[in-house]
């Protein structure tokens, strides 16, 4: 793994719909390879995000799509291809200079600290240069549930309460590009709408988005691009109204919820 020599200032922390960058996108993959020891998980797998776009990510398990968010955060070095961040040739990064030039992720199963109070959750945040009153005010105004439980333990939260926590401590570092791996699991209905239209909210104000879900469908319905793989590659993509098919092939044959 290496490290930028410098921090890309001008990327950090800037709305895509201010950006310089709006014609090139946020995240690129070309062609990307990867293995975990000597077996080989994404075969050429090429996809882009651009800005004020959410892209959904679909597929069964074990298709790849997990590993996708590793080669874009710098966890898994891709063997072969490129990987590109608004234009910028970052393949070997590591992972917190890719934070720095603003990648954020929201991880499956959430990814709180259990055992501290919400505030000491969002104070996480801080190491990005924003203030602990920005943070908290940001979370609160963003997920007002949060502000009635500042001073509980995380672990004792509901479900939907530590995912939004999860999503409140990602914003707060004011990514350029959010990645989310499995939004809605283990949720009640309810809470999943609300989680996707705080999606769309998040898109609109100028994140770009890339979501990895179960619910395809539901992916869908928030994001203007799909991408479908299959056993590590990419076997679709298009708009949500192009999909069908092929969601139903990656999925054995079954039809998607």
């Amino acid at each position: 793994m290496t490290s930028l020599t410098t921090t890309n200032t001008a990327l950090v922390g800037q709305p895509a719909a201010q950006g310089w960058y709006t014609n090139t996108p946020i995240l690129e993959l070309k062609e990307i390879r990867a293995s975990y020891g000597p077996i080989e998980v994404l075969h050429g797998v090429s996809l882009n995000v651009y800005a004020n776009q959410a892209v959904a990510l679909l597929g069964a398990n074990g298709a790849g799509k997990t590993s996708v968010l590793k080669v874009a955060t710098g966890l898994l070095a891709p063997d072969s291809g490129c990987l590109h961040i608004a234009g910028r040739h970052v393949n070997g990064v590591v992972t917190d200079e890719l934070a720095r030039l603003g990648i954020c992720t929201v991880p499956e199963g959430r990814g709180i600290f259990p055992n501290l109070s919400v505030a000491d959750n969002l104070k996480m945040g801080t190491y990005s240069g924003v203030s602990l009153e920005a943070i908290e005010q940001s979370a609160y105004e963003r997920f007002p549930k949060l502000a009635a439980r500042r001073n509980q333990l995380a672990g004792t939260m509901s479900g939907g309460e530590q995912q939004m926590l999860s999503l409140a401590r990602a914003l707060a570092t004011r990514p350029v590009l959010l990645l989310i791996d499995e939004l809605s699991m283990g949720l009640a209905p309810i809470i999943v709408d609300q989680l996707f239209e705080e999606v769309t909210r998040i898109v609109n104000e100028g994140t770009s988005v890339l979501i990895i879900e179960q619910f395809a469908r539901k992916a869908l319905q928030v994001a203007t691009w799909g991408v479908v793989l299959n056993n590590g590659v990419v076997e679709a993509q298009g708009s949500p109204d192009e999909l069908g098919d092929a969601l139903d092939s990656a999925y054995l044959g079954k039809k998607v919820q």
